[in-house]
């Protein structure tokens, strides 16, 4: 009988070294492809030298129905360059070849995944590096195949809560979590700053903190250093996603690197004073 395959190890690396220096994870979320196919790799390295403790890797999507305007462009220009699942999935396995560290998760919807099925896709991304994947469509209560699956190539299932999900959900979710829960901050899309309300969210962040075995990261709205710091205080990291990927659209192909790291170091400075005290 083969030994059991430890479930996203690099997350658990990263998030333990993170807890044990009293840090908080800043995790950015870019489109793969966006704003050009070979600015990807790049910036994503980048990203890593400004700070950047994982990375949320966009896969894009024809539908991709919990994103705003920002991220639905990003998708759609991608797409239109030729990045759909396999090109992105080979430059995830580009990337580990200078870095073996940094925990990437794909973030995206369940059809290319389907389409492949699960053990062949499972198989697939953890061959070329990847750790988790959040398939914002797929509810947990449908998910036992893509789990199994996935754990059984040492691939974490993201699952998703928000300030709806109840006391009762909240315990299966906990029950079921891989690798990192993702917090949803308000309900609605993507890139909406204007809805983000860290003291609504607060409570709730804590009491999932409270029961989660695993770290609990808090996404939607956080655009610039002031909400990633004020949203870290409940939460053990940050997403920032559609200020990220309007930035480098802004720069376009050939600059996205250099954007990217602008963009992310003033975040990385906020989380780091703030975990001392001096951001409040």
């Amino acid at each position: 009988m083969n030994a059991a395959v430890e479930v996203a190890p690099r997350i658990a690396r990263r998030f333990a070294a993170l807890r044990d220096a009293g840090r908080k994870a800043l995790v950015p979320f870019i489109t793969a492809g966006d704003p050009g196919l070979e600015d990807t790799v790049p910036v994503m390295h980048a990203m890593v030298e400004a700070g950047a403790d994982a990375i949320e890797l966009g896969v894009p999507f024809s539908d991709p129905m919990a994103d705003g305007p920002t991220i639905q462009r990003s998708s759609e220009r991608a797409l239109a360059r030729g990045a759909g699942m396999a090109w992105v999935l080979e430059r995830v396995r580009e990337f580990r070849q200078c870095d073996d560290d940094t925990p990437v998760t794909l973030m995206g919807y369940l059809n290319p995944v389907e389409i492949r099925g699960a053990e062949a896709f499972a198989a697939a991304a953890a061959g070329v590096g990847v750790d988790g994947v959040l398939l914002v469509d797929l509810p947990p209560e449908e998910a036992a195949e893509f789990r199994q699956a996935f754990s059984a190539h040492g691939v974490a299932l993201v699952l998703l809560a928000s300030p709806t999900t109840d006391a009762g959900r909240v315990e299966m979710l906990c029950e079921l979590a891989q690798g990192y829960l993702y917090y949803v901050s308000f309900a609605g899309v993507t890139g909406d700053s204007s809805r983000l309300d860290t003291g609504a969210a607060a409570a709730h962040l804590r009491a999932i903190r409270a029961r989660s075995p695993v770290p609990v990261v808090a996404g939607f709205g956080i655009h610039d250093a002031s909400s990633a710091a004020a949203m870290a205080v409940d939460a053990d990291g940050v997403v920032v996603g559609s200020a990220l990927v309007k930035a480098l659209e802004a720069a376009g192909s050939g600059r996205a690197a250099e954007a990217a790291a602008a963009f992310l170091s003033p975040l990385r400075r906020a989380l780091d004073a703030g975990a001392t005290g001096a951001v409040g």
